[in-house]
């Protein structure tokens, strides 16, 4: 059994150069030794929790979101919002990514993610979740370094590249999950 191996710094300008991994706009400046930060684009969503029948979240109903202004945007203490990425990224089909919260943000108490897992032939801007367990509100600005993104090479090529529901997706996406093949009848 192989170990799994991440791509270094020089493996992801190498990666750029050959186009197996896409990133627009591209920062050099932003490569760290073993992945690249990620700057946060505009536009917030937080979910309308007045809509929710019997204030219940149903994964198989189409949710309702309230859009936030541009800029800069404070997220309350213990709730939930999504941004997303000013980065356009395109994966090749042996190409996989993973996403993670910077650890300077972790450490004020920002949880940033987006599942964590980023399949080969992506492309898209990334949805960040983000989630405020503190009790102050903590401001995200856009145009700031959020979050973290690595890379490993696949053994093969993916015999079927990404094509799913978020595939092309630009700036702050909503969940989808409504339009999975269990809730359709």
């Amino acid at each position: 059994m192989e170990l799994l191996s991440f791509l270094s710094d020089i493996d992801i300008f190498e990666a750029i150069e050959k186009g197996y991994i896409k990133i627009e706009p591209f920062k050099p400046e932003n490569v760290q030794p073993a992945s690249i930060d990620l700057t946060l684009g505009e536009g917030f969503l937080t979910l309308d929790e007045n809509h929710e029948e019997n204030g219940i979240i149903e994964l198989d109903k189409e949710p309702i979101y309230n859009q936030k202004h541009e800029g800069i945007f404070r997220l309350p203490a213990l709730q939930f919002a999504l941004g997303t990425t000013l980065e356009y990224i395109t994966l090749a089909p042996n190409v996989v990514a993973g996403v993670q919260g910077r650890s300077s943000i972790g450490r004020r108490g920002l949880f940033v993610q987006n599942a964590g897992w980023i399949d080969p032939g992506f492309e898209g801007n990334i949805t960040l979740e983000f989630f405020n367990p503190n009790r102050s509100p903590i401001e995200l600005k856009p145009g700031s370094r959020i979050c973290q993104l690595f890379f490993g090479y696949t053994r093969t090529r993916a015999e079927h590249p990404y094509q799913g529901k978020y595939k092309g997706q630009r700036g702050t996406t909503g969940s989808k999950s409504f339009e999975d093949k269990e809730y359709r009848s």
